[in-house]
């Protein structure tokens, strides 16, 4: 009988390994999907930036220092890549800093443009300039859902017995993004 037991007890002991690596393997997969999600809405921000570029300089003489750091901050942006198995709170820090310098250019190149009425009438300004308020939108709701992705991961990885097997097989916990530095301020508006 005791021999029976010691074969049933490893019998459950390797269907529990086995559940508990599928489980963490298919929450694994959720969380790079997510990210991939993530990649292409600022991958499609990226795309639409030189358009913008292009249709400003041939409606205006704009400023060439705000459409110089645009560029700049485009292609510093795309040069950082991130493999989605080894996110460490590192790189996506350092990925969301230049991101957030995307941002920033393209906010001051539309505010800029606003001293510019010929610039407002013409039409492809207006469609990209909605675009990107599209594009903006999509960022925010993809980086929402790979934090809710990263999220269920690091909570399934931390129960047990996941927790042994995720530290065994070396499942490392996936960071989450934060807000940007400064954004926990409500902006004072004056009249």
């Amino acid at each position: 009988m005791k021999k029976y037991l010691i074969w049933i007890i490893l019998g459950l002991l390797v269907i529990v390994g086995i559940t508990s690596y599928n489980g963490l393997v298919s929450s694994r997969e959720s969380v790079n999907k997510a990210w991939a999600n993530v990649e292409t809405q600022y991958q499609r921000r990226s795309d639409l930036i030189p358009n913008l570029v292009n249709t400003v300089k041939g409606a205006a003489d704009f400023e060439k220092s705000t459409l110089q750091a645009v560029t700049e901050a485009r292609a510093k942006a795309t040069s950082i890549q991130i493999d989605p198995n080894n996110i460490t709170p590192e790189k996506l820090a350092e990925f969301q800093r230049a991101q957030a310098q995307v941002s920033g250019a393209l906010g001051r190149l539309l505010a800029v443009a606003e001293n510019y009425p010929q610039l407002k009438a013409v039409q492809n300004f207006s469609d990209l300039q909605a675009q990107l308020e599209g594009t903006e939108n999509r960022i925010t709701e993809s980086r929402r859902q790979y934090n809710e992705a990263a999220q269920g991961y690091n909570t399934g990885r931390s129960r047990f017995p996941r927790v042994i097997f995720a530290s065994l097989f070396g499942f490392k916990e996936r960071p989450y993004f934060e807000a940007d530095k400064g954004t926990e301020k409500a902006p004072e508006v004056k009249f």
